[in-house]
């Protein structure tokens, strides 16, 4: 017979187990995900341009940072010829859903970025084996909608705040993410990174913009920050280029060829990583 310490030790041991179980699966969805991330950015889809790039922009590690799982359904906005969209849609296809969610283009706009949206969906289309029932919208840049209300998991941006600064459009686009995720969704940002008190028009001119603009246009949404990560900083970029961000790799925009070797080897900018959750 049980004495009476061993039955007062009984429920302790149970809850004790009960938290192990849920620790353990946890864990085994960490590692899960993980292993599917390795096997997407190793996929044949990949080009070896892009797969260069993944040692500025550590695409693993910054989805983990952001909690991407297999069975969410995710916005990534604007996201130009698809770079993450080609690692993020696989791992959705079998649970989850992806959007890929791109502003409607003016008539007069540059042909090359009509080209670009254009691929992008075909990209997204053409190989339903790859992504699965991953879609590409187009919203309204003045009253951005992406989806349904309240269902959106994880909306994720990746260097794009710096054009709705110019346009005068973060407070719409930040509101835009707010409504479109669920109670305790996440918004993933990740943004050039200006040093502190770097004023307005700086920051816009070139690219690089302050965490506390960005903080404060997501917190007037009404979003909270619950972390930020160092995954994408780049301790070589001064911040401080002829031609501001697009000055380094991948567009070396402007650079003479005898100074292209100097700012290559300084890779692209330095990076703000921040995850914010919808209260």
């Amino acid at each position: 017979m049980l004495g009476l310490q061993h039955l007062i030790r009984l429920p302790a041991l149970g809850v004790a187990l009960v938290s192990l179980s849920v620790s353990l699966t946890a864990y085994a969805a960490q590692q899960d995900i993980a292993a599917l991330l390795d096997d997407v950015i190793d996929g044949p889809h990949r080009s070896e341009e892009n797969r260069a790039r993944d040692r500025y922009r550590h695409p693993k590690e910054t989805l983990m940072f952001f909690g991407l799982k297999p069975d969410m359904t995710v916005v990534e906005i604007s996201p130009a010829a698809g770079w993450y969209t080609e690692i993020i849609a696989p791992v959705l296809k079998q649970k989850g859903k992806f959007i890929g969610a791109a502003p409607a283009l003016p008539a007069d706009a540059p042909e090359t970025f009509k080209r670009r949206d254009t691929a992008y969906k075909n990209m997204i289309v053409s190989d339903p084996i790859l992504y699965g029932s991953a879609s590409a919208i187009t919203y309204d840049p003045i009253a951005p909608s992406f989806t349904s209300p309240s269902s959106a998991d994880l909306i994720l941006t990746f260097r794009n705040v710096h054009n709705w600064a110019k346009a005068g459009t973060s407070d719409v686009m930040f509101k835009a993410f707010y409504d479109a995720l669920k109670p305790g969704g996440v918004l993933g940002v990740v943004e050039h990174r200006a040093k502190s008190g770097t004023g307005l028009q700086k920051q816009i001119e070139t690219g690089y913009m302050t965490e506390a603009y960005v903080i404060d246009a997501a917190q007037r949404a009404g979003f909270k920050l619950v972390s930020s990560s160092e995954i994408n900083r780049n301790p070589h970029d001064t911040n401080d280029h002829p031609g501001g961000v697009w000055t380094l790799p991948p567009s070396l925009r402007g650079v003479p060829e005898k100074d292209k070797p100097r700012y290559i080897a300084i890779g692209e900018s330095d990076r703000m990583t921040l995850k914010f959750v919808k209260k």
